[in-house]
């Protein structure tokens, strides 16, 4: 299906379902086909009264003439002309979800994190080892531009070795999805919901670590909704991740990194709009990076389809949703006990 439009079925249709509708919109061959929510919200295309922590721009309104709507999920999953399924229900949902979609012989794209425990995930990560379908896991964070020029710049060497990197994730609590986030026992707070891009990305960009330490404390879900971690890699620089909804209400959402290079630093924070990222090199002045593209929505839903199209696996797999898990599973072991968990 090289020149065919991919027909999407997204699932799940809160702030997560906007910014990927958002995302799809600007992606060549990617067609939302049909979107289904078992409540019935939402099923009239008007997503108006949805909000999250990142500005979604004007409110979706979907043509409902071209777009199927399925209060029942085994009758999407029945629909032939859809090719994907994207999951973005929340997090306790993932393994019943995606084993469904991936038993109908569906493409499956699934949002973050993959499950709230890491058995659950090793489910999810072997269903899909097994399957006719392609599958992905939704780690914006790898296609955010900003970012993905960190991961060429570390790969590449060009500014030496890194000696330490810091990554920092703050949010105010997630207040429109009360139901969905404000119980850590399912949703595994902002560790595993919200700190979980970085998780990923020091993994994508460092390896997988060998042990983590991490301090953090609750405020809104029971579990740990901030926290601190250390993460020891393989080349020995100093990575560390912050991650936090436990803001003050009204705070809002920042997301920022510093990483030190032996011969130069590069230093990023989204709120500073027109110069996000910045580049100190030995010997000159500080520089103002170009990246382009906008976020990592687009860059995500631009793979998939490419994936889908071409057939080839996506580059971000089930198991490196398990592994993101597997990692969180640790931090939350290290803050809860004071102790550097190793991760097998």
């Amino acid at each position: 299906m090289a020149n065919d439009n991919v027909n999407i079925g997204i699932v799940g249709l809160g702030f997560m379902a906007v910014m990927h509708i958002r995302a799809y919109r600007q992606v060549e061959g990617a067609n939302i086909a049909a979107i289904c929510n078992p409540s019935g919200n939402r099923l009239n295309g008007d997503f108006s009264d949805v909000f999250g922590n990142l500005d979604s721009g004007d409110p979706v309104k979907l043509d409902m003439s071209q777009v199927k709507a399925y209060q029942s999920f085994d009758e999407l999953l029945t629909d032939d002309s859809i090719d994907v399924i994207d999951i973005c229900a929340p997090t306790r949902t993932h393994v019943e979800l995606t084993k469904a979609a991936l038993a109908a012989g569906k493409h499956v794209l699934c949002e973050k994190p993959l499950a709230r425990k890491l058995d659950d995930a090793r489910e999810i990560a072997d269903a899909a080892a097994n399957a006719k379908g392609l599958f992905m896991t939704a780690m914006c964070l790898r296609f955010w531009p900003q970012w993905a020029w960190l991961k060429e710049a570390v790969a590449s060497g060009r500014y030496g070795k890194v000696l330490g990197a810091h990554f920092q994730r703050i949010a105010e609590p997630p207040a429109w999805g009360q139901g969905a986030y404000f119980d850590g026992e399912v949703s595994g707070g902002g560790l595993f919901d919200l700190h979980v891009h970085d998780t990923d990305f020091v993994q994508h960009v460092f390896g997988k670590p060998k042990s983590v330490y991490s301090t953090g404390f609750t405020k809104v879900s029971g579990a740990i909704d901030h926290v601190l971690t250390q993460y020891e890699v393989d080349c020995g620089a100093k990575v560390s991740a912050e991650g936090s909804w436990a803001m003050t209400p009204g705070w809002g959402f920042n997301m920022s990194y510093r990483c030190i290079f032996e011969r130069a630093t590069a230093d990023y924070d989204i709120g500073r709009e027109d110069e996000p990222l910045r580049l100190l090199e030995e010997g000159g002045e500080k520089q103002v990076i170009e990246c382009e593209g906008v976020d990592g929505y687009v860059g995500e839903m631009e793979h998939l389809v490419e994936c889908v199209r071409l057939g080839q696996a996506p580059s971000v797999s089930a198991a490196d949703g398990m592994s993101a898990v597997e990692i969180c599973t640790a931090e939350e072991e290290s803050a809860k006990t004071g102790q550097i968990v190793p991760v097998n």
